[in-house]
């Protein structure tokens, strides 16, 4: 695009978590504004020149984040959150790699309950920033991680600058969900999807980086199905997703023993995880629910299991059939809106889980 004359001034990167469109959309940024000509023969920024320098720090100033923020306790009542309020806290991210997750990014704000957007005052703090000479005399550059997040006033302002971008601006949103954003938008920008990462290639880098052996490299890039985050998470023995298979097995247990008691001191525990982390517990919910059902055709080309989720569901699996499946995904879509919606969570999970014990005796 950039040496054809083509460079839009609105790309949407869009993939699946994992796929990797923050390290595309930085290194595009920095391709951009790398100022050495050698750049067009080895078609990659030289990282040596005083531009590179200042965006392996992320201090680039004509290169602009916004991301999803919070509303923090010391923040006054009309306030606005804007990007800035937490940009130390983002260049941490962003040192530990351009791979990382929504559920990172609140563990580091610390967010408990809260869920994050982009709000109007973040469209406003950046209309004033583009408006501005570029600093560096060359491009002035717009990294938007999850557009999706925005709220609707937010998105209406910044359709507006999309529309009549600033001089030699560029706009790169790297995107998972853009059905959720207004088809105004994501019309003004041109889309690339991203496709997942194929098994080889994780399954390569964990021996080469990671020295996994072959065997236990290809196991991990079959479970992460595309999604290296989750090829990393399955390197962490102790992480989130062990705890998630644990409670999953006390629910499946206490619903069909139909233990009410212990059901409702199953769900004041999910309770007691904040909105994030409920909302990672049913996609994980999901995930297993979807995993027991496909074991029973016996395919390991359907299945994407670790061993340990393997050592369960070989005997859970019988429980989730014809008869019970479509009703309990839907009762998990259900629990997901209604949490997303802030619904009051301890009566969600104590619902899902009743209704997990009149689902799971159904065959």
């Amino acid at each position: 695009m950039i040496e054809g004359g083509r460079l839009p001034h609105a790309i949407m990167l869009c993939g699946q978590q994992g796929s990797g469109k923050m390290a595309l959309a930085l290194a595009f940024a920095s391709y951009i504004l790398c100022q050495d000509p050698d750049k067009k023969v080895t078609h990659e920024p030289c990282g040596r020149c005083s531009q590179c320098q200042m965006l392996s720090r992320f201090l680039h100033p004509d290169l602009h984040f916004t991301y999803p923020t919070i509303k923090a306790p010391y923040m006054s009542s009309d306030h606005r959150p804007i990007s800035d309020d937490f940009s130390k806290e983002w260049r941490m991210l962003l040192s530990n790699g351009p791979y990382f997750s929504m559920d990172q990014w609140m563990d580091i704000l610390g967010a408990e309950n809260q869920q994050s957007i982009i709000t109007a005052g973040e469209s406003d703090s950046l209309t004033s920033k583009l408006s501005l000479k570029s600093n560096q005399g060359g491009y002035k550059i717009s990294i938007m991680w999850l557009p999706e997040r925005m709220n609707a006033e937010c998105a209406n302002k910044l359709l507006k600058l999309i529309e009549e971008p600033p001089h030699r601006t560029v706009f790169i949103m790297a995107c998972e969900e853009p059905e959720k954003l207004p088809d105004t938008i994501t019309s003004r920008a041109q889309l690339i999807e991203l496709r997942k990462t194929d098994d080889k290639s994780i399954s390569e880098a964990l021996q080469a980086r990671m020295g996994i052996e072959a065997n236990d490299a290809a196991r991990i890039a079959r479970v992460a199905n595309g999604n290296w985050l989750k090829a990393l998470r399955e390197l962490q023995s102790e992480g989130e997703n062990v705890d998630f298979l644990e409670d999953f097995k006390v629910l499946t247990r206490c619903a069909f023993q139909r233990d009410v008691k212990a059901l409702k001191e199953w769900s004041e525990k999910i309770y007691s995880y904040g909105r994030e982390k409920q909302k990672r517990f049913l996609d994980y919910f999901m995930h297993a629910i979807r995993e027991s059902f496909v074991y029973n055709f016996r395919d390991i080309n359907l299945s994407y299991v670790t061993v340990a989720e393997e050592q369960f569901i070989k005997n859970f699996s019988p429980f989730i059939n014809e008869a019970n499946i479509l009703s309990i995904n839907e009762l998990a879509n259900t629990a997901t809106r209604d949490i997303k919606q802030n619904a009051n969570a301890k009566m969600v999970f104590f619902d899902l889980a009743i209704q997990m014990a009149i689902l799971i005796r159904q065959k």
